[in-house]
């Protein structure tokens, strides 16, 4: 008879999933208590929560348990990131129906604890309860470390728009899924786990980022948050875009637009920055530059090759 969260319990289940979890030096208390305990350093705290609801950012059919648990992980610690920080903790929410596999609720464990160690980042508590959709909520926080936080409203005229890692990739993985395809396999592996280059958060951070996003709603509706908050222009070179073979395959089969999956496919959580020109790191891609507003182009513009970009921006919650 397969054990589900009925017969294991609420009690049973946060003792199955806390018992193997390592904690890291930030944390003073973990699991176990009414709350958890972190250190501080420097008295500044990065945080970012975000959901995961079935059938709206996971199929079961599409995406394993494990697969669920690290996208997350990574779509947070991708936010703690693009402020220049460094992850340190994590507390998960987990709703569900009584009648689910607890190995499916194990296996998303898993999951979470895996994309955390990568970078050393310590799960210390959560919740469980009962509900009519598997729904997982990650709460991650973060250290300064000393640095000043990189805001989305520091970008200024004269700044090069520089970008690192994936874009598209999630999308275009998407779209197969979406036709009842699972190939090419690269592309559905992306959206099922995206991979943050989280290294290069912090990195940016020291090389004098004047702002920075990570790119989860798509790079346009992405630079636009940065393009209103530092009240300047956007521009974007599309010439200057990687539009991989499997994208491009994609878009080949499906009649899709390859560059559109770059322009406005989020979840690949890649990170964008703005910088003065001598401060673009290394391994980053120059993909546009920063402007003054005027009457034709007013500031929280964001364009590509100097023209309106008229296609689909960016994932919206509650979009009609």
């Amino acid at each position: 008879m397969t054990e589900t969260l009925g017969s294991t319990g609420e009690f049973g289940l946060i003792a199955a999933v806390t018992k193997s979890l390592p904690q890291g030096e930030d944390v003073l208390v973990g699991p176990g208590d009414d709350a958890a305990v972190l250190a501080v350093p420097d008295g500044r705290m990065v945080i970012t929560t975000d959901l995961l609801v079935e059938g709206r950012h996971f199929r079961q059919d599409w995406s394993s348990a494990y697969d669920v648990g690290r996208k997350a992980v990574a779509q947070n610690l991708a936010d703690i990131v693009a402020m220049g920080a460094r992850p340190t903790a994590l507390v998960v929410g987990f709703g569900a129906p009584a009648d689910l596999p607890t190995a499916w609720a194990l296996e998303l464990n898993q999951g979470l604890a895996d994309e955390a160690e990568l970078l050393g980042a310590s799960i210390v508590g959560g919740d469980t309860v009962q509900s009519d959709k598997i729904v997982v909520s990650v709460t991650a926080f973060g250290s300064l470390d000393g640095r000043r936080p990189v805001l989305r409203s520091g970008a200024r005229p004269g700044d090069e728009v520089a970008v690192v890692g994936r874009l598209g990739w999630a999308e275009a993985g998407f779209t197969v899924l979406n036709r009842g395809f699972r190939s090419p396999r690269s592309v559905v592996e992306a959206h099922r786990r995206p991979q943050p280059p989280y290294a290069e958060g912090p990195r940016a951070a020291i090389a004098g980022a004047s702002s920075m996003c990570d790119v989860s709603d798509g790079l346009v509706a992405d630079l636009g948050h940065i393009a209103v908050a530092s009240e300047v222009v956007i521009d974007i070179r599309s010439a200057a875009l990687a539009v991989a073979e499997p994208l491009q395959a994609v878009a080949a089969a499906t009649g899709a637009d390859a560059l559109a999956f770059v322009l406005s496919g989020g979840d690949d959580h890649a990170l964008v920055g703005t910088f003065e020109p001598a401060d673009v790191p290394e391994g980053w891609t120059v993909i546009g530059s920063v402007a003054e507003g005027n009457e034709e182009r007013p500031p929280g513009t964001v364009t590509v090759d100097g023209q309106p970009y008229t296609s689909t921006t960016g994932h919206a919650h509650f979009r009609n």
